[in-house]
């Protein structure tokens, strides 16, 4: 089996890089192994799997050194502290040596059979392949609505479009892995980032199964922040929706000035009511509050931008060397 010709493989010689995130996932990784070893093997002349352990607090690094023990080709990063997945993704993304980088759940929830499919959609020159969930059932029907109205609402506002149903798991071309390195953003939406590189993209349908160990660690509360930081990532329209909501606002006190004088020459001046008018102010001010709020989510990322601290620190490598780093702007720019 050759290596595809859209982008050399690193200095390890690897083909393809699987990229896991994992956070207290020690029940899930050996079950993860033993159907995902068997495919890379099949489909790659020649693999490494980088778990990315983002701060977990149980005994998923030493089960990762002792699979590194068994077997060099599968590798970890420990980071320091528990930086989030979107930055998890960014640090495996960082280390990946191969033609080609694919994003996988260590919870079995993306079937890793699928790989195979993204390996041969590779090799016909697409350089974006993505998962595109058609069944959603494992999930709440909250969660599923909620999914659904963020999906409708970025295809409204946002700058780009987010195909439905995609998420983190994908095969990136190696040319896809420079441009992704090159965005150095704390406030990280990868649907987003994935979307927005662009590249020859198609999407390959599969259903979401149920977790094998464990819960999900994406409360909703995390998932809103999520939401939020794709939202602003792409959009100012929670910016500019002030100055039509101002507007209209303007418009309104001007027409009702105009009722009020028009009533107090026909019929005398009019006795003012306080329920009005403590409803009214308090109505204005919680748009202004509101307003100055949205304004400050703005600011908050431009404040941790600018700051210009490392995305995450390294704790401890299994197996793995340094980033890969100095031909990642060249690869955007050449085949």
């Amino acid at each position: 089996m050759t290596t595809l010709g859209t982008g050399p493989a690193g200095a390890n010689g690897a083909e393809l890089s699987v990229i896991t995130p994992v956070y207290n996932e020690s029940n899930n990784i050996e079950a993860l192994l033993t159907r995902l070893v068997p495919v890379l093997e099949r489909c790659a002349a020649s693999f490494e799997i980088i778990f990315v352990d983002d701060g977990s607090t149980d005994d998923t690094l030493d089960c990762l050194r002792a699979a590194h023990h068994t077997d060099p080709r599968i590798r970890a990063l420990s980071l320091s502290r528990n930086f989030g997945k979107e930055i998890a993704i960014a640090a495996g993304l960082d280390h990946a040596k191969g033609a080609a980088a694919i994003i996988i759940d260590a919870d079995l929830q993306h079937p890793p059979e699928l790989i195979e499919t993204f390996v041969a959609r590779w090799r016909e020159g697409y350089k974006n392949v993505f998962a595109q969930r058609i069944d959603r059932t494992v999930y709440t029907p909250f969660r599923r609505i909620l999914t659904q109205r963020f999906y409708k609402l970025f295809g409204s506002v946002g700058d780009i479009r987010l195909p439905e149903g995609a998420g983190d798991f994908r095969l990136l071309d190696a040319r896809a892995v420079a441009a992704l390195r090159a965005m150095r953003e704390h406030a990280r939406f990868s649907k987003g980032l994935y979307a927005w590189i662009g590249f020859k993209s198609i999407g390959v349908p599969f259903d979401v199964e149920a977790r094998v160990h464990g819960v999900s660690k994406f409360s909703y509360r995390k998932l809103t922040h999520l939401a939020l930081d794709g939202l602003m990532s792409f959009s100012t329209m929670p910016l500019k929706v002030w100055s039509y909501i101002g507007s209209a606002t303007s418009l309104l006190a001007l027409t009702l000035a105009a009722v009020y004088l028009t009533r107090t020459i026909i019929l005398g001046v009019d006795v003012p009511g306080y329920a009005s008018l403590i409803v009214s102010i308090t109505f204005f001010s919680g748009i202004q509050l509101l307003s100055l709020g949205i304004i400050g989510e703005y600011i908050g990322r431009i404040f941790a931008e600018v700051k210009r601290r490392p995305l995450y620190l390294i704790e401890e490598r299994v197996g793995i060397g340094s980033p890969v780093a100095a031909d990642s702007l060249a690869r955007i720019q050449t085949g």
